[in-house]
């Protein structure tokens, strides 16, 4: 409808020269007291409105004579026959953005997703959208939308997420190969949104939530047994070298009383096993000295 608007409108000079033929026709009539003048403007003026038509400058029109192709005209002013010469509707060159939607479509691991995308493309031979095409904007708008719905079938919902460029790239090759012997190409595809069920979205949440939890584990794991790994290495160096055990039960002791008012119980079998009476009782006569 707007694409048949477009092709009926009227120019701003013929609508101008239209009005002010008819108001010098008036001006003549009143003055030599005779309808002729008047008349002729209405006749001229009509003519000069069906006939001027102006294309603007990221505009293309055919010129239809009998209703065979004659010519492209644009941009700028022209004249044409009225009756004999008709247009087709003006063609948009500049570069367009389309938005397409799939809805509740299943990818290749059954899941159903509603994307959206963004298609930028523009037209490059008018001649050609006019005259292979009926609607070109429909046209392009519906072969995207089926294109959109036949990729998201061959990839994985995983795919879909992760990889959205490929997706684009694909759609913009597929869409290309097909709309340019319309004289239109399609310069890129913007996978803008992919959605997942709300169920959906909750369990791979739960699932992701697990999974660092296992890996936490596993790195407790794998830490406890680098700890356990030491352990055993410093016993067999205590189990060959009694001083060294010592001198580690004394500093585990030192490191439990030096701050103040810290209170450690020894058990006796402990205090004989690391000879710490003797040490103890050598500190003790040294602070009453």
């Amino acid at each position: 409808m707007f694409e048949m608007l477009e092709s009926k409108r009227v120019s701003s000079p013929g609508l101008a020269i239209h009005i002010g033929l008819i108001v010098l026709g008036a001006i003549a009539t009143g003055k030599l007291r005779t309808p002729w003048p008047l008349l002729a403007a209405v006749l001229i003026g009509l003519y000069c409105l069906f006939s001027i038509k102006v294309v603007r400058q990221w505009e293309k029109v055919a010129v239809l004579r009998f209703g065979k192709f004659r010519h492209l005209q644009g941009p700028g002013v022209f004249w044409l026959i009225p009756v004999v010469d008709t247009l087709s509707p003006y063609v948009d060159q500049r570069i367009r953005v389309s938005n397409v939607s799939a809805e509740s479509t299943l990818t290749r691991d059954t899941v159903p997703v509603n994307v959206d995308a963004i298609i930028f493309w523009l037209v490059w031979n008018a001649e050609k959208s006019i005259l292979e095409v009926s609607s070109y904007v429909d046209a392009i708008t519906l072969s995207a939308q089926t294109a959109l719905r036949e990729s998201i079938g061959r990839h994985n919902l995983a795919q879909m997420l992760s990889e959205r460029e490929t997706l684009g790239k694909e759609l913009q090759r597929i869409l290309d190969e097909k709309t340019n012997p319309w004289g239109i190409t399609v310069q890129s595809v913007e996978i803008r949104d992919v959605q997942i069920p709300q169920a959906l979205q909750d369990a791979m949440s739960r699932e992701a939530q697990a999974d660092r939890e296992r890996h936490a584990r596993i790195i407790l794991g794998e830490a406890e047994t680098q700890i356990s790994a030491n352990f055993a290495l410093a016993a067999d160096v205590y189990r060959d070298n009694p001083v060294a055990l010592h001198l580690r039960a004394m500093n585990m002791l030192y490191e439990a009383i030096k701050e103040k008012g810290a209170m450690v119980i020894v058990p006796s079998s402990a205090v004989e096993t690391m000879g710490l009476g003797g040490m103890l009782a050598t500190t003790t006569l040294a602070k009453n000295q």
